[in-house]
């Protein structure tokens, strides 16, 4: 195994395991703030309290404001989930995007641009976009919250059409994914964690906590929320290429964002605070338009073909196929491959043999010629004519004789 796929293994196994406890604390503490009671035997600085049932027992936990000096001996603090999720992140851009000459960032057919300027404007994205959000809710939030949020939408949506004109599809809908999660992580490091820093200072020193810190603290935790369920379809897009290298693939991953935010939104909406909760038709019918927005984007935005597809009439003999195999195909889809990235076959998939071309027959036909997404950034410069050879062999039968 080689080195970057040895690191590619080890930050992509601990960026999912970080990833899970940073979204499920997420979801939990946004769940208990949504179901918080609010009784008259609580003090003032209370905000509420709730009962749990969990693990053979019950936990009682109170969210409250901190009275002078009221400090306790242990606090737990929620915030390297976030810190691991975001540095393993990075760690797997530069792994996997950054490395061999940037070849998984830069597709030809999009862009012909430099591997270093490539690298250039992906880091250089992710520093401009966390400074343009968070001065916008620096400024206009502080007055206008609502139109802030246009503002943010409106400056998501453009980079995602942004990142698909400048680098390859895989690689534009990863861009986005790491903006998304350099805005969360700032949110948690620049604004959530030096709120509650400034919280606990005042109560250690025998001043009244700042609520406006508190909410504060919570307003970016609500951002966060809300970018959760698009930045988890984002981090599994790569196993989708009929989205991420679709001409449309900006179109695609807008629509499946409102749609993972709507549904995001309608379950924050079930709660109303107290235990209460909207009836189960009010939210849940709200919760299945917007996922069926996003599903349906994604099916019928991802069929839509840019142009009609080269067609031949003639039959095509397995010699012709066997050649085109192995001058585009083959290089990386061997048992031994000659391509300076893949060092082993993609997905595991070997084109050696005449049984294995014929085992896999269909799905050439479908990488190659209806998603027109292989070879790999088309490394091996097939062409049209080529691919519409390889689909007319298939449809005929795939025969090998």
């Amino acid at each position: 195994m080689q080195l970057s796929e040895l690191l590619d293994v080890i930050l992509r196994w601990a960026h999912l395991i970080a990833g899970i406890m940073w979204v499920g604390n997420s979801m939990l503490f946004n769940w208990i703030d949504r179901n918080l009671e609010k009784t008259a035997e609580l003090g003032k600085l209370s905000q509420g309290k709730i009962y749990m049932l969990h693990s053979g027992a019950f936990y009682e936990m109170e969210k409250k404001l901190l009275a002078p000096g009221e400090m306790p001996n242990l606090v737990h603090w929620f915030k390297w989930q976030n810190f691991t999720t975001w540095a393993t992140g990075i760690g797997l851009l530069i792994t996997v995007y950054y490395f061999h000459g940037a070849a998984f960032l830069v597709d030809p057919s999009v862009h012909d641009v430099g591997p270093e300027i490539a690298i250039c404007l992906s880091v250089g994205s992710l520093l401009t976009g966390w400074l343009i959000y968070d001065a916008i809710w620096r400024t206009v939030g502080i007055t206008h919250p609502r139109v802030a949020s246009a503002l943010c939408v409106i400056f998501l949506f453009g980079s995602i059409w942004g990142f698909s004109l400048v680098f390859s599809g895989r690689a534009a809908y990863v861009e986005t994914g790491v903006l998304i999660g350099t805005i969360m992580t700032g949110n948690v490091w620049f604004v959530i964690v030096p709120s509650q820093k400034l919280l606990v200072e005042a109560t250690i020193s025998g001043k009244a906590q700042d609520p406006k810190l508190s909410l504060q603290a919570k307003a970016r935790s609500l951002h966060n929320n809300y970018l959760t369920f698009p930045l988890l379809f984002i981090m599994v897009s790569n196993h989708f290429s009929a989205a991420t290298t679709h001409h449309l693939n900006w179109l695609i991953l807008i629509v499946v964002s409102i749609g993972g935010a709507g549904v995001r939104l309608a379950m924050n909406s079930r709660y109303l605070g107290g235990g209460k909760q909207l009836a189960t038709k009010a939210w849940l019918l709200p919760a299945f338009v917007s996922g069926g927005v996003a599903i349906l984007g994604l099916m019928v935005i991802s069929r839509i073909d840019l142009k009609p597809k080269y067609g031949i009439d003639h039959p095509v003999t397995f010699a012709r196929v066997q050649e085109i195999v192995g001058v585009r195909c083959v290089p990386c889809h061997s048992q031994k491959p000659s391509d300076d990235v893949f060092r082993s076959p993609p997905a595991g998939m070997m084109l050696d043999t005449p049984e294995q071309i014929k085992t896999m027959a269909p799905k050439i036909k479908y990488r190659v010629y209806d998603l027109a997404n292989m070879p790999f950034n088309n490394k091996t410069h097939i062409t049209d004519l080529e691919r519409a050879e390889l689909a007319t062999w298939v449809v005929a039968g795939a025969h090998i004789e």
